[in-house]
C-alpha cells in the first residue's frame, strides 16, 4: 500500500510506501527536504502535517515536543503516512546545489589500505555509476553486523563506479569495530546515496577556506579534487589537522596538488606533536594556525568545516571573530553513535549554530 504525500510551497506530490520515511520517499523522489542527522534527533526536518494523518516513529521527545506533535507537526525522517497528506515544508532554493536521487547500489570491496593506526581506506565498486555532487555522503550497509553507518565520499565525483570512505575506527563501536578487524577485499556490500547538502557554493565571488581534522578530510578532499579537476581558478586553502604524524594522511597527495596547481595551498597541522624532531610544520588547532596565517581577517573567504562537534564550534568562533559571518559559513559535523546517544538526551533548543 502506498500513499500521496503533496510537498508545499513545491506543489510536488510524491508516492509514499507502507512503513516508508517521508524523508526516505522524497530523496528517491529528488526532492530535497531540509534533514541532517536522519534519527529523530536534531529536528532539522520538522515539517507541517497540512492535512491527513501520520506516525510519528522515533522522534525524540527533546526534537518533537508534545506540543509540536498536537501542532501537527511531524519529522520527516521518521513520520510515516497512516493517509494521503499535505505537508509543507521550509524549502530554501540554492542554485548552486545539484540534485541526486538517492538509489540503492550493491557492491564488493575491491581495495581496504590503513591510512593511521585508527583509520582505513575502503575502496568500494558498484554495481552501476552514482552520481554525486562534492561533500555528499552514502550510507553504508553491513548485512552481516545488520548496521548502517553514514560516511562521506572522498573521491573525486568523476569517478562514478569506485568510491572511497575514510573510515575512523571508534572504540567500542560495533560498526566500525567491524569494517577494521573483519572486513575483507571481496565482500559485498550495499550502499545508499548520495546525501547531503555539504558542497562549494560556485558561483560565489570569494576564495574557498578548508578546515578539517581527521577523517573530516574526506568531503573536503573530494571537493577539492572536484575544483582542480574543473579549472576553477579561486585561491582554495586547506587548513589539514592531526594529533600527531602518524594520523596525518593524504598529506603527499595534497603537497603534490599544491605543487601542481598555484592557486591551491596546503597547511598541515598537527595539534599534539609530543616532541617530533622531525616535524617543521604548523603546531596548533587548525583553527587557530589559519587565524594567524590570514592575519585574523576571512574576509573575502567561504568556510568550509569538517570535523568533531567540538571543532566545529570553536572554529565558527573563530572565523567570527576574524569578521567572516553565518552566510559564508558551511560545515558538516561528524557525530558517532556514541555522539547521537548523548544528544538525544539534550535539547536541541540549547545547542551551538
Amino acid at each position: 500500500m502506498s500513499y500521496e504525500v503533496t510537498i508545499e510551497p513545491l506543489g510536488e506530490t510524491i508516492e509514499v510506501e507502507d512503513d516508508q520515511t517521508i524523508l526516505d520517499a522524497a530523496l528517491r523522489a529528488g526532492i530535497w527536504l531540509p534533514h541532517a542527522c536522519c534519527h529523530g534527533l536534531c529536528a532539522t526536518c520538522k515539517v507541517d502535517v497540512v492535512d491527513g494523518e501520520v506516525e510519528q516513529g522515533d522522534a525524540s521527545p527533546f526534537a518533537l515536543m508534545d506540543f509540536e506533535r498536537d501542532e501537527g507537526k511531524c519529522l520527516a525522517c521518521c513520520a510515516t503516512p497512516t493517509s494521503d497528506l499535505v505537508i509543507e515544508a521550509d524549502i530554501e532554493e540554492d542554485a548552486d546545489a545539484e540534485v541526486h536521487p538517492v538509489e540503492d547500489y550493491a557492491g564488493v570491496v575491491v581495495a581496504i589500505e590503513a591510512l593511521t593506526p585508527t583509520a582505513k581506506s575502503v575502496i568500494v565498486e558498484l554495481d552501476r555509476e552514482l552520481k554525486f555532487q562534492a561533500g555528499q555522503y552514502v550510507n553504508l550497509h553491513l548485512p552481516e553486523i545488520g548496521q548502517t553507518r553514514a560516511f562521506s565520499l572522498a573521491n573525486s565525483p568523476s569517478e562514478k563506479r569506485r568510491v572511497e570512505l575514510q573510515i575512523r575506527h571508534i572504540p567500542g563501536g560495533e560498526a566500525t569495530s567491524f569494517v577494521h578487524q573483519q572486513l575483507k577485499v571481496g565482500d559485498k556490500v550495499d550502499i545508499t546515496g548520495p546525501y547531503g547538502r555539504f558542497f562549494v557554493r560556485r558561483s560565489a565571488d570569494a576564495d574557498a577556506l578548508f578546515l578539517a581534522c581527521g577523517t573530516g578530510i574526506s568531503s573536503p578532499k573530494s571537493m577539492i579534487l572536484d575544483l582542480l579537476e574543473q579549472g576553477d581558478d579561486r585561491n582554495i586553502k586547506l587548513f589539514h589537522g592531526a594529533r600527531n604524524q602518524t594520523e596525518l594522511y593524504d598529506r603527499d597527495l595534497f603537497e603534490q596538488l599544491a605543487a601542481d596547481f598555484k592557486n591551491f595551498r596546503y597547511t598541515p597541522v598537527l595539534s599534539q606533536p609530543n616532541g617530533d624532531q622531525t616535524w617543521e610544520g604548523a603546531v596548533g588547532y587548525v583553527q587557530d594556525v589559519a587565524q594567524s596565517h590570514l592575519e585574523n581577517d576571512f574576509r573575502g573567504h567561504q568556510a568550509y568545516l569538517c570535523g568533531s562537534p567540538n571543532m566545529i564550534d570553536s572554529a565558527i568562533t573563530v572565523l567570527m571573530q576574524g569578521r567572516l559571518f553565518e552566510r559564508d559559513i558551511y560545515f558538516e559535523k561528524f557525530i558517532s553513535a556514541a555522539d547521537a546517544a548523548q544528544q538525544s538526551q539534550r535539547s536541541p533548543l540549547f545547542k551551538s549554530i
